[in-house]
């Protein structure tokens, strides 16, 4: 069984979010939505892992992201489509 994975293109803008600590709404494929701030990326068990801050920290699978919307303003971008 093959292991799901992100592109490199979409693992940048991760990258991008957790470096300027960008505030983030993400849309999941199951429909649900989880805003806080991007903090880092992190795996376990080979996956990847976006650790978000919303007063506690949660970490959300990459390959479970539907969209990613930037709430912070003047940001390098404004949404990704996984």
């Amino acid at each position: 069984m093959e292991k799901e994975v992100i592109s490199c293109e979409l693992h940048d803008f991760v990258e991008v979010a957790c470096m300027y600590g960008y505030q983030l709404r993400l849309i999941l494929k199951s429909g649900g939505t989880v805003e806080g701030k991007a903090v880092d990326i992190a795996s376990a068990d080979g996956r990847e892992l976006l650790v978000i801050d919303n007063d506690t920290r949660q970490q959300i699978d990459l390959t479970t992201l539907a969209k990613m919307e930037v709430l912070t303003p003047n940001a390098k971008f404004s949404e990704v489509v996984f």
